[in-house]
């Protein structure tokens, strides 16, 4: 129980102080945001837990697939805001487009072959 706090505790510090970050730089914010720390964390925490290189493996692999289709999120949202679309609107339109491409990604990539 005290392990699944203390990666409870390490990841909301996290999101936490780059929140905290983006209040003062966007810049700064973006880039910490934009660093795949969660990820990384992820593997870790996989690590630790299991030893497991294979499912390390292909947790990072399945990572590499699905950022492109996450970055509809970050294109579509701050277009709806610039068009003065509200806030809750435009992330609930940008989490469904986002939904979307990684449904279409998975699909793309089952064509090939691929299993994420």
């Amino acid at each position: 129980m005290g392990y699944y706090l203390i990666k409870t505790i390490v990841t909301a510090i996290l999101v936490v102080a780059i929140s905290e970050v983006a209040k003062r730089s966007a810049l700064i914010g973006g880039i910490l945001a934009s660093v795949p720390l969660t990820s990384v964390l992820a593997m870790v925490w996989l690590h630790v837990e299991t030893g497991d290189v294979a499912r390390i493996s292909a947790l990072a692999s399945s990572i590499f697939w699905l950022v492109l289709p996450s970055l509809v999120l970050f294109l579509v949202l701050p277009w709806l805001l610039h068009r003065g679309v509200p806030f809750p609107l435009s992330l609930i339109a940008a989490i469904a487009a986002t939904a979307l491409a990684y449904w279409g990604m998975v699909q793309m990539l089952g064509r090939f072959g691929i299993q994420i």
